[in-house]
């Protein structure tokens, strides 16, 4: 195998030219927002077929089972529900276990964040009511997760990324779901998780990978809290940390009923362009996860600038709906100079709604937050969730959410 050779110099960024969003494949330009929803569709058919993969549309049941519910938790801020989502489908099932914190005290339904967790519910907080999973779970040593008899010991132990009190008393919910549940991170073929629910074929070009599975259950996530009398669905921002922040992006460019979509340092084939060239890249991407996008998207390993697409055009998918960006000014693996600069090359797409983006491509001072319809930061520090994080995401949610 070539060495694949990581570059973190700016001056050794390749010259390179962006597709640009408003122009339809034919040549015809985009001139006003009555126009964008059928460009949309094209950019959107693209990445299924490039990047992604194409999800089923149907061919998978739903019920659901709410397995537990205890009021006045979190010394009594909160409501915590705990539902079972059992999938069904080519004679075979998966259950998404989702654990939902609500403000204990409520007028009317709620917004709220949804997102994925690395390694199980009962990671997001030390509340001893989680329940702790039994399916497969990765060995997260940082985390203090190295087998399944670890479990237990790791309550609470990705505590620090999640600011459940910080959200509940900000007058949101926040529902997670393990991302394993949906479709286990490792690449076996695409038997397991989601992919088992569906007839297999040969892994043909366009179909769906790992992200886009993961995607496909927050889908799944959202279908359910429209049934929950206390959550607003119509006002669900879905948020997402590294691959899962690739996922919140793409869930929210696949399905456009989630109201606000967050990325935080989602770096190559989430916010990041992928013609820089600069820390994680396509190729190595590719290499290290095969199973997370569609096979097409290895045909770019050697040559990225043949891309119909790049990943402005995801967070131009997103228009008119509000979208934040988010990088750390130590995490170059993400590209925070990639990140910010495709949402400046999707910021156009939302002047077309009237709405300001991102005006240049300085890039804002570390820890300064713009809170335009592009929110967008880098902060001190690296590849984490932190409270500075989690206060732009509240406040950028008071605003537009």
């Amino acid at each position: 195998m070539d060495e694949i050779v990581i570059n973190y110099d700016e001056s050794k960024v390749p010259h390179y030219e962006l597709p640009d969003p408003l122009i339809f494949e034919d040549g015809r330009p985009v001139t006003d927002a009555n126009a964008w929803p059928a460009r949309r569709a094209e950019i959107l058919s693209l990445f299924e077929q490039h990047v992604y993969g194409r999800a089923p549309t149907s061919g998978a049941a739903m019920t659901s089972e709410v397995t537990s519910v205890a009021e006045g938790v979190l010394g009594g801020l909160a409501t915590r529900k705990e539902a079972t989502l059992r999938l069904t489908g080519n004679s075979s099932h998966l259950d998404m276990h989702v654990l939902i914190y609500l403000p204990q005290v409520r007028n009317g339904a709620v917004p709220l964040f949804l997102g994925l967790n690395f390694a199980g519910n009962h990671t997001v907080h030390t509340d001893p009511g989680i329940t702790v999973p039994t399916s497969w779970v990765p060995n997260y040593t940082h985390l203090g997760i190295e087998d399944h008899r670890a479990r237990v010991e790791s309550r609470g132990a990705a505590s620090s990324r999640w600011a459940v009190e910080t959200i509940l008393q900000r007058g949101y919910g926040l529902a997670t779901i393990y991302c394993g549940d949906i479709d286990p991170d490792f690449d076996d073929g695409f038997k397991n998780g989601v992919h088992g629910l569906f007839p297999r074929d040969d892994r043909a070009g366009a179909d769906w990978g790992t992200i886009a599975g993961w995607a496909w259950g927050l889908s799944r996530a959202l279908d359910y809290l429209e049934t929950e009398d206390a959550v607003d669905a119509s006002h669900v921002a879905v948020m997402g940390h590294s691959r899962l922040g690739k996922t919140a992006l793409w869930a929210g460019a696949a399905d456009p009923r989630f109201a606000l979509v967050i990325s935080n340092d989602s770096g190559c084939g989430g916010a990041a362009l992928s013609r820089r060239e600069y820390g994680e890249t396509v190729k190595r991407i590719n290499t290290a996860f095969p199973h997370w996008f569609c096979t097409n998207f290895k045909t770019y390993n050697d040559c990225v600038s043949a891309l119909p697409v790049d990943q402005h055009e995801l967070i131009a998918l997103i228009v008119p709906r509000p979208v934040y960006i988010a990088s750390a000014a130590e995490d170059l693996w993400a590209d925070p100079r990639g990140e910010f600069l495709s949402a400046v090359a999707a910021s156009p797409v939302y002047r077309l709604y009237g709405f300001d983006g991102l005006i240049d491509d300085v890039v804002p001072e570390v820890d300064v937050a713009i809170h335009t319809r592009v929110g967008y930061h880098v902060r001190t520090g690296g590849h984490d969730v932190t409270s500075y994080d989690w206060a732009q995401y509240l406040d950028f949610a008071d605003k537009w959410l």
